[in-house]
């Protein structure tokens, strides 16, 4: 073969250059008004105002029956449509928008439009993906949003939980013919057989950068990687509502998809995909860059330096330890009692919260020095052990499972997990008070770190919290991510309770198991010096002499001086 010269070879590589071009991720910008689009291939771009930008996928092969395009961007809305002046059943707006493109028989071309809805430069990311005649059409048998056909996942959420619903999908049918219809007939022919998984895909915890998001969405577009990468949370019928419920994690990137399949064909198609942070980008409350208050970050960073003297001094130091427990127990029912009853705002409620908290460990070390009852004290401090490792129990996929949703099966499993704690540790109360406080204590560490920085840990408490306020919480999903940051203050966290256990343990060994009775050693205490002549205690005064005493040396205070020499007369 004859070598080729420098203009053909200048040929070659310009013929071969976009074919290198579509093989990749393809960046872009609008500026020439038309955005090119390869199947499959995802293309960066930057949206401006006020024109809508043109996105044309050419050379459409006639075996693909419809076509979704789909748009994401950060937290700027995006609309797409089919028309330059598009009617509200031909469009939509949003952060995770798509459209599907039913083609006719001669179709090889299809034509979007994308523009930005409020906001210049929105930096955005789009993708076409193709399916064949035997592939459900998500969406395809709506009857509750705008669009005929409606790929889309609308998601709301608030402090509690983050809902996702979609429309209902179709079985797929050939370029031409009309779509099948949705409700008529519920056998084995009709839409009824399909399935829908719901999966959750977590972004990188403490990272709220765009370009994260849209590099990660690419992991939840197509089926084959959504099955890679997300986790399946739960399967719906066809006879199901098409609703799913989350518990929200504000600050935490989250990307949810539904994978519509057809297990009589073996097909399978995948929605929009949609993400949230629980928070708001653009706004001075809530805002996802400044989620702790000041009033946590106080109140917690208290809390935690209490709570490290309770790990490792905890048992020495018995009234603290009390006025630790009693806090934690009183004010948790409080926080609940005035979520529940008031529409008072956060830090009002903290306030309180704390105020009632203190209430609770004054009154637990009073009941301590009045009576002395060791074993009611340990109560309470075996509810709190048990109730945090119940928390923990749940915070597993334990909690996850549908039988849990039921809020009597849930509350009845809970309290009998509590309260077996301290039965179990009946016989050894010194070793369930020094579990308590190595635990327990250690803790408040992590709660502490949470108001600085994101931790899944937080949720093992949050989310039963969660559940005593908020009574549709139960309908919830309660995953959240476990990644590098978790296990580093997992880390933490079992080493301070693992020291502190073990350093009470060594010098409590030889010691009393507890404290005398605090009112008994006060009443014996004064029996001794009323009785005891020799005690120079037994010579002090009566207080009411004392005090007058006290009130003559302060009155002499402002009394004048006598000046010096003779006042009186001499005597002739």
């Amino acid at each position: 073969m004859a070598p080729l010269g420098p203009l053909a070879l200048l040929g070659v590589l310009a013929a071969a250059l976009p074919g290198l071009l579509g093989a990749a991720e393809t960046p872009g910008n609008s500026s020439s008004g038309l955005l090119e689009f390869s199947l499959g291939k995802f293309r960066y771009f930057t949206l401006g105002k006020p024109f809508p930008e043109e996105a044309v996928l050419r050379h459409i092969a006639s075996n693909i029956t419809f076509i979704i395009f789909q748009v994401h961007s950060q937290y700027k809305n995006v609309t797409v449509s089919f028309y330059k002046n598009p009617p509200p059943d031909a469009s939509g707006t949003g952060v995770d928008k798509g459209l599907v493109s039913l083609l006719r028989p001669d179709q090889s071309v299809c034509t979007w439009y994308v523009e930005a809805s409020e906001a210049d430069n929105v930096w955005s990311v789009a993708i076409p993906l193709s399916y064949s005649e035997k592939d459900p059409i998500p969406g395809g048998c709506n009857l509750e949003f705008d669009l005929d056909v409606d790929p889309n996942i609308y998601l709301e959420y608030n402090l509690y939980e983050t809902i996702i619903k979609f429309a209902p999908a179709n079985l797929g049918y050939t370029r031409g013919t009309d779509p099948l219809p949705c409700d008529l007939g519920t056998g084995l022919d009709s839409r009824w057989r399909l399935e829908y998984d719901v999966y959750q895909y977590f972004l990188p915890e403490n990272n709220l950068t765009e370009e994260v998001l849209l590099r990660h969405i690419q992991k939840m577009s197509m089926v084959s990687q959504v099955e890679a990468s997300g986790f399946k949370v739960a399967t719906l019928k066809s006879s199901d509502k098409t609703i799913v419920y989350f518990s929200s994690v504000p600050g935490q990137g989250v990307i949810y998809n539904v994978i519509v399949r057809d297990p009589f064909l073996n097909t399978s198609a995948t929605y929009v995909p949609a993400h949230t942070y629980a928070c708001h980008f653009n706004t001075i409350l809530d805002n996802c860059s400044s989620l702790g208050r000041l009033s946590t970050k106080v109140f917690f960073t208290i809390f935690a330096i209490l709570g490290l003297f309770i790990c490792f001094f905890g048992h020495r130091f018995w009234k603290t330890e009390l006025f630790f427990i009693g806090f934690i127990f009183v004010g948790f029912l409080f926080y609940i009692m005035i979520t529940r009853l008031t529409l008072l705002q956060y830090d009002d409620r903290l306030i309180l919260t704390a105020v009632a908290g203190g209430l609770g460990g004054i009154l637990l070390v009073l009941v301590w020095w009045r009576f002395g009852l060791v074993l009611i004290c340990m109560l309470y401090v075996g509810l709190v052990l048990g109730f945090l490792l119940s928390s923990v129990a749940f915070f597993t996929p334990l909690g996850d499972l549908k039988i849990f949703h039921n809020d009597a099966v849930f509350w009845v499993a809970f309290s009998c997990m509590v309260i077996s704690v301290p039965v179990i540790f009946i016989g050894c109360l010194r070793i369930l008070n020094i579990l308590a406080c190595g635990i327990t204590g250690s803790y408040s560490v992590v709660l502490a770190i949470d108001s600085y920085f994101y931790t899944s840990l937080s949720y093992i408490t949050l989310n039963v919290l969660k559940r005593a306020v908020n009574t549709n919480f139960n309908r919830a999903y309660t995953s959240v991510p476990f990644q590098t940051n978790d296990f580093v203050i997992l880390a933490i966290w079992g080493m301070l309770a693992v020291s502190g256990i073990t350093l009470q343990i060594r010098r409590e060994r030889g010691r009393p198991f507890f404290p005398p009775h605090p009112y008994k050693m006060w009443k014996r205490e004064r029996e001794r010096r009323v009785t005891n002549i020799l005690d120079p205690s037994y010579h002090v005064r009566p207080l009411r002499e004392r005090l007058y005493s006290k009130l003559i040396q302060f009155k002499q205070l402002f009394q004048e001086e006598e000046a010096a020499g003779e006042r009186t007369p001499l005597l002739l």
